[in-house]
């Protein structure tokens, strides 16, 4: 190997000392590109490992942004709900306070109703020729003159405070809702299920049945 670097340096025709300093440079030259490429190769791999770890990071927020976005929907659609519920509160309270106002009267009407009822039958028992005529009572008269006035001002009443009269006609339809049947009668040429007799007038409030007309109802004969 000695003979061989020497035929080498006798052919260069180079010294000893001068090729020493080639080979330390030639050598220097190596490990630096060694170092260089060890370097560009640890650069590369640490690209390569905080690529993975974006990736892996992008992953998580994706997953996390799905998950925060599934729970909006579920908080909105819960107070979507929670608000149509609190309307409808608000609406049935609304309709439960006017209901309260308009039918805080019922039990003074049911009350009326009785004293409606008994000038009825005065104003209905008194004979027409009893307060009329040449031989009329003036005292019965003028009595039967009050009674009516006083019923006529009454229904006025009534009136104003929407208070209506139920007063079935012959062959009427019988309706649970406005009329409550006391019995029922055989009456030919007339449709079963028909208002035959009105015993007592009803009454509602408000379109609100507040006495029901107390009837006879016609039944197959």
């Amino acid at each position: 190997m000695a003979a061989t670097m020497g035929l080498r340096v006798r052919s260069l025709n180079l010294p000893v000392s001068l090729l020493n300093v080639v080979c330390r440079r030639q050598l220097s030259s190596t490990r630096t590109l060694f170092a260089e490429t060890k370097e560009v190769n640890k650069e590369n791999g640490s690209k390569s490992e905080e690529e993975t770890k974006m990736t892996d990071l992008e992953q998580k927020l994706t997953e996390e942004k799905a998950k925060l976005t599934a729970q909006v929907a579920e908080y909105t659609d819960k107070y979507k709900r929670a608000l149509a519920e609190t309307e409808n509160v608000r609406m049935r309270f609304t309709k439960q306070l006017n209901d309260s106002k308009i039918y805080s009267i019922s039990g003074f009407c049911k009350d009326l109703l009785e004293v409606a009822d008994i000038l009825g039958k005065a104003t209905t028992s008194v004979p027409k020729d009893a307060v009329s005529g040449a031989d009329a009572n003036i005292h019965l008269k003028n009595l039967f003159e009050g009674l009516v006035m006083t019923e006529t001002q009454l229904q006025k009443v009534f009136a104003k405070n929407k208070l209506e009269v139920i007063n079935p006609v012959n062959n009427e339809k019988f309706d649970p809702h406005i009329h409550e049947a006391l019995f029922q009668i055989p009456v030919p040429d007339k449709e079963p299920g028909t208002v035959a007799v009105v015993e007592k007038l009803g009454y509602k409030l408000h379109e609100r049945t507040l006495r029901p007309a107390l009837v006879g109802v016609t039944k197959a004969i």
